[in-house]
C-alpha cells in the first residue's frame, strides 16, 4: 500500500465515473492527484497457475471505470483519466471515506463483438454485455479488477491534507476464457502437410452480463457457433465463460500426400466449462493412415521450416565458391542428389530457377533392385543446398515401389547411405529442358589472382575477382549454352552455313559442321573467372580457361555483342585461333550470337528475371 497526499482544497469537479466519453485529457489534471498503475496478469492455466509468473503493462484501446462508495453507489464528485501511454489511471476530486474502484480494461474491437457498456447506478447492475446470439469467438480481450482504497484528513504541516490509502499498481485478470487448440503428430512430414483445420462448436450457452462487483449473470441463446478455421499448428481462441455448459464438438484436420490424394481425419472433443482467466487446452493427437510412411514429402511449409541454406549467394566466402570440391558442377546434372555420411539426403540445385513437384527414389540394394520413393518436394529453390536425416535412418517405415507396391523397409544404419543410387522424377517443364542436356561441361569459377573482397576486384593482369553474384550468371549461361548444342535447330542452322565454317588454316581450311557438333558436346571442364576491362581485354578463353568481363554476364539474354564475346572464347576453348570462323567470324559473330539470342525463350534460362542482376548491389 502507499498513501498519497492531496491538498485539502480541492475544487470539487463533477463527471460520472463509468463514462468514458466524459473523460478529460490528461492535461486538464492537476498535479494534486491519485495515480493508479495497470497491469495485467497472464491466463492461468488448468491448474490455476500463471505459468510465465508475469504482469505486463497493456496499452489499453478502451477503458471504463467506476468508483463506488461503502454502498456500492457510484460517486460521480470525481474526475479521472486513462494515460495509454503509461497505462496509468489518474483521479482528483476525492473525499473522505471507503471506496471500491472498478476497472474494465479492453484490448482491441469490442465494438466486432457487439460488446455494450452501461452506465450505472450500482455496482449490482449490468455493466458489460455480451450479445446474447454470440455466433463467433471474441475478437478483444477484456480485463477486469476490483480494489478497495480509502480517503481520510490529516492534520500536517500545511494543515489539514487528504490522504489516499491505496495500492501502487492494479493487477487486472481476463473476465473472459481462452480455448487452445494444438496438435501431435506422429510423422513430422503430415505437419507440414497439413492445408486445413476446422473446429465445429456444438450447443452452448454463455453468461452475457457483467456487472462493476464482478459477477456474471445474464444465459445466451443455445449456440451452434460457426465453423473456425485454425491456420498454424496451434490457435487460441477467447470465449465468455459458458453458463453451466461446456465447449465441445469437432476436429477436422485436412491433410495432402505427395501423390496428391486428400485425407480428412475427424476427432472430438471436450473442455469443461469455460473459467474466466483460465487456458482450457485441447490438445488433438492426430492419427493418420500415413503415420508409418518412410517418404520426406517436403512441402514449401517443411522446406521453410528447415531454414535451408543456398550456395553462390552474396556474401558466400570466396575460399567457398572458388573450391572445385564445393562448388563445382556438371550441365548436365545441375541437381545433385547425394546420401551423407551421418544419414542426410543432400539436394544441391545449379539453377537460377526453382524446380517444382520433385520425387526423388532410391534403390537399396539391402532391399532389393527396385527404386522406392525416398522424398518429395513440392518446389526445391533456385541455388538450394537442402540437408535433412532421412526417416530410413532413423525407424521402420513403409514405401511405395516402382511396381506400385508397397513394402516395410527396416531402419537403415546411416553407413548404408553410400550404397543408395538415386533417380529424379518431375514433371515440371522446366525440369524436361534440363533433361535434355545430354553432354555436359563441368563448370567451376576461379579468381585467376583478383581479389573480390577489393572495390575494384584486386585486379591482377586481365582478370579480377569473380563473386556470386557472376557466378549466378555463369551458371545460367552453361545451361542455355550446353542446352544449345543439342536443339535441333542449332545443327540446322551449322549445316545449312557449313560453307562458312573454316579452322585455323583461313577460309580454305574447311570444317564440316558434324566435327563443330563433336567438339561443342565432348565433355570439357571449364574454370570460369571475371575479366578486367581495364587493359582493353574483354574476354579470355582457351583450354580449360574461359572469361568474360561483367557487361557480358549480366547481357548474354538479350545482346548480340556480348554473345559474340562469349562464343568468340568459346571458340579458343574448343582450340581454334583468330584466324578461323569460330573467333573473328561467322561462328561467334553471326551464327551463334545470334542463335543464342533470338532463341533465348526456348532456353532453361530463358530471362534475366530469375536473377535479376543488374540490380544487385554486389556489382562492380
Amino acid at each position: 500500500m502507499r498513501k498519497n497526499v492531496f491538498i485539502a482544497f480541492l475544487c470539487v469537479l463533477f463527471l460520472s465515473a463509468c463514462q468514458q466519453e466524459e473523460w478529460f485529457t490528461s492535461e486538464e489534471l492537476k498535479d494534486n492527484q491519485v495515480v493508479f498503475k495497470l497491469q495485467c496478469a497472464e491466463f492461468e492455466d488448468e491448474n490455476g497457475l500463471n505459468r510465465n509468473g508475469l504482469e505486463r503493462n497493456v496499452p489499453y484501446d478502451r477503458v471504463e471505470f467506476c468508483v463506488a462508495d461503502k454502498q456500492g453507489y457510484a460517486v460521480t464528485s470525481i474526475k479521472g483519466v486513462y494515460d495509454a501511454a503509461s497505462s496509468e489511471l489518474r483521479f482528483e476530486g476525492l473525499q473522505e471515506g471507503e471506496y471500491t474502484l472498478s476497472i474494465i480494461g479492453i484490448k482491441g474491437d469490442a465494438q466486432a463483438d457487439g460488446v455494450t457498456i452501461n452506465p450505472v447506478v450500482h455496482i449490482s447492475e449490468p455493466w458489460l454485455v455480451f450479445p446474447s446470439s454470440l455466433s463467433k469467438p471474441l475478437e478483444a480481450d477484456y480485463f477486469y479488477s476490483q480494489t478497495p482504497f480509502s480517503v481520510s484528513k490529516e492534520w500536517g504541516k500545511d494543515g489539514y491534507e487528504t490522504v489516499v490509502s491505496a495500492p501502487s499498481r492494479i493487477v487486472q485478470k481476463h473476465i473472459v476464457g481462452r480455448v487452445d487448440f494444438s496438435f501431435d503428430f506422429n510423422n513430422r512430414y503430415i505437419r507440414t502437410a497439413v492445408i486445413g483445420k476446422k473446429v465445429q462448436i456444438g450447443k452452448v450457452r454463455f453468461y452475457t452480463t457483467f456487472s462493476a462487483e464482478g459477477s456474471f449473470s445474464g444465459e445466451s441463446k443455445e449456440i451452434f457457433l460457426d465453423t473456425l478455421g485454425i491456420e498454424t499448428s496451434s490457435r487460441s481462441f477467447h470465449f465468455p465463460p459458458t453458463a453451466g455448459s461446456s465447449l465441445q464438438g469437432e476436429i477436422d484436420v485436412f491433410t495432402r500426400n505427395y501423390r496428391g490424394n486428400e485425407v480428412k481425419c475427424t476427432y472430438v472433443f471436450d473442455t469443461g466449462e469455460i473459467i474466466p482467466n483460465r487456458i482450457h487446452a485441447v490438445v488433438t493427437h492426430v492419427v493418420h493412415p500415413d503415420d508409418d510412411a518412410g517418404i520426406m514429402f517436403i512441402t514449401r511449409n517443411a522446406y521453410g521450416e528447415g531454414n535451408h541454406a543456398r550456395i553462390l549467394q552474396d556474401g558466400e566466402p570466396k575460399e567457398i565458391y572458388t573450391d572445385a570440391s564445393q562448388r563445382g558442377f556438371n550441365t548436365a546434372q545441375p541437381l545433385q542428389v547425394s546420401a551423407t555420411d551421418d544419414g542426410r539426403l543432400h539436394v544441391r540445385f545449379y539453377s537460377p530457377r526453382s524446380l517444382s513437384g520433385v520425387l526423388v527414389k532410391a534403390r537399396i540394394p539391402s532391399v532389393g533392385n527396385e527404386y522406392v520413393d525416398l522424398a518429395y518436394f513440392d518446389s526445391i529453390p533456385s541455388f538450394a543446398d537442402f540437408y535433412e536425416t532421412m526417416p530410413l535412418m532413423e525407424k521402420d517405415g513403409m514405401y511405395h515401389t516402382e511396381s506400385g507396391r508397397w513394402i516395410q523397409i527396416p531402419k537403415q544404419d546411416v553407413t548404408s547411405g553410400a550404397d543408395l543410387t538415386f533417380k529424379i522424377e518431375s514433371g515440371d517443364a522446366y525440369w524436361k529442358k534440363l533433361q535434355a542436356i545430354k553432354h555436359g561441361w563441368n563448370i567451376s569459377f576461379e579468381l585467376y589472382g583478383g581479389n573480390p573482397d577489393a572495390a575494384d576486384g584486386g585486379p591482377v593482369g586481365n582478370w579480377m575477382g569473380i563473386r556470386p553474384v557472376h557466378c549466378r550468371e555463369v551458371v545460367a549461361l552453361f545451361l542455355n549454352f550446353t542446352y544449345m548444342i543439342d536443339m535441333q535447330e542449332h545443327e540446322e542452322i551449322l549445316r545449312a552455313n557449313e560453307d562458312r565454317l573454316y579452322g585455323n588454316g583461313g577460309v580454305n581450311d574447311k570444317v564440316t559442321a558434324e566435327t563443330v557438333l563433336r567438339q561443342m558436346r565432348q565433355p570439357r571442364t571449364l574454370r570460369v573467372g571475371l575479366v578486367y576491362p581495364g587493359n582493353g581485354v574483354v574476354g579470355l578463353g582457351g583450354g580449360s580457361t574461359f572469361g568474360a568481363y561483367q557487361p557480358a554476364w549480366m547481357q548474354h539474354y538479350f545482346d548480340t555483342y556480348s554473345c559474340e564475346v562469349m562464343f568468340h572464347e568459346l571458340g579458343h576453348v574448343m582450340g581454334y585461333n583468330h584466324s578461323s570462323s569460330f573467333t573473328y567470324g561467322p561462328w561467334a559473330q553471326e551464327l551463334m550470337n545470334h542463335f543464342y539470342v533470338e532463341h533465348i525463350s526456348e532456353m532453361p534460362i530463358d530471362k534475366p528475371d530469375y536473377l535479376n542482376t543488374k540490380e544487385n548491389p554486389y556489382l562492380y
